[in-house]
């Protein structure tokens, strides 16, 4: 059984291939840079984008399950080749897919999925944990946490876990037709973020509560465009409320409880200088 994992080197796919290899499978690992992928080594690593339908049919031989993400993985947008993909899969021999949502809405990929005989399991991860990386320069050269929205919750997901349910599904039965909302064990506001941060590190890092307008003007700043901006506002003042809810999923499809953020942290602590 030769599994396909598409974004290899993302927050998501990198633990991926890690998990499927570490429980002996065959994993072929599609990344647009195979030389600078740094992959584990027992994984195949193939050149390729899912945008680019032309060039997969090699990635695909041979492969009986697939991770697919819904977005192309530069720009993040929905990927609009969704059919095409479907039927190069059903060709090669794939019975059973997981796909990775970018967005609430159904992608034209998840369509295509669901409407090509394939065993699919959609993965619908609220925020990753890895967000907390802009902090980041911050945190490390000043011990600053500047953030807006102070109480705006988030059950954040370790991206290690959406790659552990990804894992099951695709080795497994029972999931075929499943949507998953994944979340971590904890809804968290940017000060409690902030004081794991601080406990995790062992040093004092601070939160400096921004404005709507000093956080509009920031993401205006770092080029986001204002369609993006407005959905950040809406998620943090009017959010869904699948985005602050806990979940059991985690621990239900993979037998072992969701990771919590100070595990993240500690796993990433060098980034925040620790």
């Amino acid at each position: 059984m030769t599994i396909l994992v598409t974004g290899a080197t993302g927050n998501v796919g990198r633990p991926l291939v890690e998990q499927l290899l570490a429980s002996g499978h065959q994993v072929r690992a599609l990344t647009r840079n195979p030389q600078k992928a740094g992959l584990p080594a027992g994984a195949q690593a193939v050149a390729g984008n899912l945008a680019d339908t032309a060039g997969l049919a090699r990635a695909f031989d041979g492969v009986t399950a697939a991770h697919l993400i819904s977005f192309d993985g530069e720009d993040f947008s929905p990927l609009t080749n969704g059919a095409e993909i479907v039927e190069l899969a059903r060709r090669a021999g794939v019975r059973r897919v997981t796909v990775l949502k970018g967005d609430v809405e159904k992608s034209p990929l998840e369509e295509a999925v669901e409407a090509g005989g394939l065993e699919w399991t959609h993965l619908s991860p609220v925020e990753f944990m890895s967000n907390a990386l802009e902090w980041a320069e911050s945190v490390t050269s000043e011990g600053v946490v500047r953030e807006a929205f102070a109480d705006a919750r988030s059950a954040m997901v370790h991206e290690a876990d959406i790659a552990a349910v990804a894992a099951v599904a695709l080795t497994s039965d029972g999931h075929a037709g499943q949507e998953y909302w994944l979340t971590g064990p904890e809804a968290l506001t940017p000060q409690d973020k902030v004081r794991v941060i601080a406990e995790v590190l062992g040093r004092e890092v601070r939160h400096v509560e921004l404005s709507q307008d000093e956080i509009v003007d920031q993401w205006r700043r770092q080029g986001y465009s204002d369609e993006d901006i407005e959905f950040f506002v809406m998620m943090r003042t009017n959010p869904p409320e699948a985005g602050y809810t806990v979940l059991p999923t985690v621990e239900k499809v993979t037998g072992k409880p969701a990771r919590t953020f100070a595990q993240w942290v500690r796993e990433n602590a060098a980034a925040f200088g620790g």
